[in-house]
């Protein structure tokens, strides 16, 4: 009898182990089950459709040059976002009329993405938020005396990445540009009465380098500003100011450090002068470093979101690492970018206090 009843017992304990292993593992299985449907239902929403992916170009260089040089980031900018789960139907790329058209832009939602400079940045920041800010190549000459620019031509690249850039004062091969070189050239100063003699191109208002640094300049050296010389145009675009002063309407011309390079072949080629850049221009003034050119974003724009601004910079980041992205955004002296924050421009927050001040 004892010996039956502790048969009957064991059998029941292992009906009843068998069981409970069982259903664990019909659990577990569940749960495996729909972490797997979960996991694919992640996927699924993290693959976003974004009709069209609007980037304004700010006109440093001549746009048709821009837009002809930017057609290959259209495939880049839409392979990078498809990686980080975004579906791009379209990259519509523009460039403005002038600066302040893609810092507008912004504000206004209609440009998702700007490559604007940090002056044109700063002016917006209300409706534009800075994510990236670019890193280019340092020059051979970083002087801030123009006798050493002009010493030392050409102007060549060099192996460190800086993220600062200069603008100069540029005279060209006019009488009057000539004039004011030889003196810079023989160690004199300038005075304001040279200066206001001559004829000027500048860039819009919010341009660093086309305007605002160059106002500075005059600020400091003379207690002027641009809006005090009398013989003043706004060109469009570097370009411009440089076909104008092959061509000797204007004497002195406020650019980036590195834009004699960028138009050397022009000078001589499509402006028809007979000696090269270097020999008929000279620097008579230079500017204090001026923070990089920003990618910055929308604040207001439909498409943007937290995740999408991530997106945009880890994509601008991976494409400045290959080759075919660096070769597309040299057209701006671009070499890479860095993540960047808004306070890193709080320097050209004060410069466009100063200019606004001035004016």
């Amino acid at each position: 009898m004892k010996k039956l009843l502790y048969g009957l017992t064991l059998a029941l304990l292992i009906v009843v182990v068998t069981a409970c292993g069982n259903s664990e593992d019909a659990q577990t299985s569940e749960e495996e089950t729909e972490g797997t449907a979960s996991q694919g239902n992640s996927d699924t929403a993290a693959t976003r459709t974004i009709d069209t992916l609007s980037i304004g170009f700010v006109p440093s260089r001549e746009p048709e040059e821009i837009i002809t040089a930017t057609e290959p980031l259209k495939s880049l900018l839409t392979e990078e976002l498809a990686e980080l789960g975004y579906d791009i139907g379209e990259v519509d790329i523009t460039v403005g009329t002038n600066y302040e058209a893609v810092g507008e832009g912004l504000s206004a939602g209609t440009l998702d993405v700007g490559l604007i400079p940090g002056g044109t940045y700063v002016l917006y920041d209300d409706g534009a938020e800075v994510i990236l800010t670019s890193t280019r190549a340092g020059l051979s000459n970083d002087s801030n005396n123009p006798v050493d620019w002009n010493d030392n031509k050409p102007t060549e690249p060099s192996e460190d990445q800086v993220t600062y850039y200069r603008a100069l004062i540029i005279a060209g091969p006019s009488e009057k540009g000539q004039e004011l070189a030889d003196k810079v050239n023989n160690g004199e100063a300038l005075t304001f009465e040279d200066l206001n003699s001559a004829n000027w191109a500048v860039m819009s208002s919010s341009s660093p380098a086309g305007y605002i640094y160059p106002a500075i300049w005059l600020d400091e050296h003379y207690g002027k500003t641009i809006t005090d010389l009398e013989n003043v145009v706004q060109v469009d675009s570097y370009g411009s100011a440089f076909a104008r002063l092959a061509s000797e309407q204007l004497d002195i011309m406020v650019t980036y450090a590195d834009s004699r390079r960028d138009n050397a072949n022009s000078w001589k080629n499509d402006f028809e002068r007979d000696a090269s850049i270097w020999d008929e221009t000279n620097v008579i003034g230079v500017t204090t470093g001026i923070y990089n050119d920003t990618i910055s974003v929308s604040k207001n724009a439909e498409n943007m979101n937290e995740d999408l601004k991530t997106a945009i910079q880890q994509a601008f980041i991976n494409i400045a690492q290959t080759d075919e992205g660096k070769e597309v955004i040299s057209i701006y002296n671009h070499e890479g970018y860095q993540e960047a924050a808004s306070s890193d421009y709080d320097n050209e927050r004060k410069a466009q206090e100063l200019v606004q001040s001035l004016n």
